[in-house]
């Protein structure tokens, strides 16, 4: 009795992550649709003067699968210690690059995580100030949604610049005659 527990354990750890490794695979591949239609001549643009710049929003959101990584195999971030960088990026295939190596890295320590790693606890700061205490899994959910929050602003800045704008989770108008 106790080995059949065991096993349907381990089948409730393996879809969890399954359903988490297939959710990070759909929002990089719809991610990557739209960083692929940044105009790089466009970086310094940005739709209202307390808006991102669209080079900052789009290496953001190229940036935010690395969480998957950092949620696995850290306990935390203190921006206050580890300041944020912003990595360089000169065309969009720069933009792709860094979601791409972001995404493959994340996607790697995902596929070795247990449920027993998605139930640690990770903590964002800065210095003494908490700025989000969450589970391992909570801080790769909010990193999907992180995405696809950013994703929409991306796709708010692109339809200003009459860029049409790929369907996320089904067509959008420039997908269809409409």
């Amino acid at each position: 009795m106790e080995l059949h527990t065991v096993e349907k354990t381990k089948q409730k750890n393996m879809d969890i992550i399954k359903l988490l490794l297939k959710e990070y695979e759909a929002e990089f591949n719809t991610t990557k649709k739209f960083l692929a239609l940044v105009p790089a001549d466009k970086f310094d643009w940005a739709p209202h003067e307390k808006s991102m710049k669209m080079k900052s929003l789009t290496v953001h959101i190229a940036d935010l699968p690395r969480w998957v990584t950092l949620a696995l195999t850290t306990d935390g971030l203190d921006f206050e210690t580890a300041p944020y960088t912003e990595p360089s990026v000169e065309s969009t295939d720069d933009l792709v690059k860094i979601l791409e190596e972001n995404y493959v890295q994340g996607k790697a320590d995902l596929e070795k995580a247990t449920e027993e790693n998605l139930n640690g606890r990770w903590v964002l700061s800065m210095g003494k100030q908490v700025l989000a205490d969450y589970s391992k899994y909570e801080t790769i959910r909010h990193s999907l949604s992180q995405t696809s929050h950013h994703r929409a602003q991306l796709g708010v800045y692109l339809r200003l610049l009459d860029i049409p704008i790929p369907g996320s989770y089904g067509p959008s108008a420039d997908d269809q005659n409409f």
